[in-house]
Parts: C-alpha cells; structure tokens; sequence
C-alpha cells in the first residue's frame, strides 16, 4: 500500500461563543481488485481527507467551557481515463451518469447510463435572453450546433431522487469539464464515491462502450456547418485535382473547353 500524508490547517475562526479549528489529512491509498472472471488485477488511487474539527466553547469572561472534536472521513473525485473507466463500472460496480446537454445525450450515450443535464436549454423570454439567445444561434449555434443553456437548477435533487449518497457514481461528459463541474456539486451534497472521465468522451476509442446512437461517441459532440466542412473541402480538392490533371494530359482540349466558356 502506498500513501502520501499531509497535514495542513484549513481554518481557525471565532464565532460568537465558539473557536473553530479544522486539520486536514490527505492519504492516497492504492487498492487493488482482482476480477473473478478474468484474473486480472486491477489497481485505483483513491484519495481520502480525514478532518478533525475542534471547537472550543468559550463562556462568558472568555472562560473556556469545554472542546468538543468531531472527526470525519471525504473522499475526495477520482479522474480516470476512459479504460479505467470502464473497469469501474466493470468491477466495481459504479454507476455512469452522463451530464451531457440533450442534444449530444441523443446522438450517442453509453447503453444502460443514467442522464440527468447539468445544463439545460434556456428559453427564457427576458429581453437580455432573448439579445444572448439570438447572437449565439447566429455563431456557436449556427457553425458548432452548440444549444443555448442555463444551469439546471433541479441537478442536485434529480440525482438524489436517483441515487443515495453513499452509490458509487462515474460522471461522463463530452470534454471533461461539465462532470468535473457536477462532481463538484455533488460532493458539496454529500456523495462520497464519485470517478469523473478525465478529458470526457472525446477519449472513448470506438468500440470501448457500449454505445447507443447514430454516430461514435467521440463524435457527439461535434455538429453544424463544421461537421459538413470537411465533406465540402474534399469535395472542391478532388474537383481541383481533376482540373489539374485534366488540363496537363489533355491541354487541347482543355483549351477548347476555356474558349467555349462565356466571357464577361
């Protein structure tokens, strides 16, 4: 087993007739799994914060009345890559729960994942909505296919109507940046055993899921005009090239062909 220890004071706060102190403890700790069905050993760093709280109660003329200790044990998000991922769920039975807005959730999600958005698509009416809405379906909706959204305020309580704090949790965007986001508020609600997929999707080589939708999941997140660029570019490059070849084996021809053509 190997661990990194370190003990550092968080706070150290008066309030009203309390002093406050908290000492965090940081261990790493490598657990090993082996798979009954493969043999293989598996291993997972995980991170835990052990927080002793002291607080000593002070009673009038500042005489002290007593401390009173309380001690608890966090886990601190695991961010793994997309093969440790799948051993997550694999062995250790986590959960995957994909934050993704609902347009890439419905081009492709991992099959059996639960879906609750982190994001939301904002149809507010408000005039300064209605201003924003309009510039970014002209631009980042129109060339990248991205929706106009609002934080979900019911993330949070969607979760918990799902999942007890205490269910093992993998977190799954596109890029890595809503899970890492959503694990933060999770773990703030009281969930002790979160992964996040480092880097989202994105990652997820074809075929490493189970996957549910038209295209790969590392493409989900990819639509509007850049999605059709690349078609046009190859398109204009094989009729260039043609062009070319065209006018260097057949140059009489291809100078009827230039004469033939309307002049301005």
């Amino acid at each position: 087993m190997a661990g990194l220890c370190c003990i550092m004071p968080l706070s150290s706060r008066r309030m009203s007739s309390v002093i406050f102190y908290k000492i965090q403890v940081s261990k790493k700790i490598q657990i090993q799994h082996t798979s009954p069905s493969s043999g293989v050993i598996f291993s997972n760093f995980r991170t835990s914060r052990l927080m002793l709280e002291t607080r000593t109660v002070m009673g009038a003329g500042g005489k002290s009345l007593g401390i009173r200790r309380n001690l608890q044990v966090k886990a601190e998000v695991d961010f793994v890559n997309a093969e440790e991922a799948k051993k997550l769920v694999a062995v250790e039975g986590y959960a995957i729960l994909d934050v993704r807005d609902k347009s890439q959730y419905s081009r492709a999600h991992i099959k059996s994942c639960y879906h609750v958005p982190l994001f939301i698509e904002n149809q507010d009416n408000d005039l300064g909505t209605i201003i924003k809405r309009t510039m970014h379906n002209n631009f980042s909706g129109l060339f990248f296919g991205l929706p106009f959204t609002k934080l979900n305020p019911e993330f949070v309580q969607s979760v918990k109507s799902q999942f007890s704090p205490e269910s093992k949790l993998l977190l799954v965007c596109q890029e890595g940046l809503r899970s890492a986001a959503a694990a933060k508020q999770l773990e703030q609600a009281g969930f002790a055993n979160i992964a996040c997929l480092t880097s989202g999707l994105q990652t997820a080589k074809p075929g490493l899921f189970d996957s549910v939708g038209s295209i790969e999941l590392q493409d989900a997140g990819k639509a509007g005009l850049v999605t059709i660029q690349g078609k046009i570019s190859a398109v204009l490059g094989t009729v260039l090239i043609c062009a070319f070849l065209f006018i260097t084996f057949f140059p009489e021809q291809a100078e009827k062909l230039l004469q033939m053509a309307p002049s301005g």
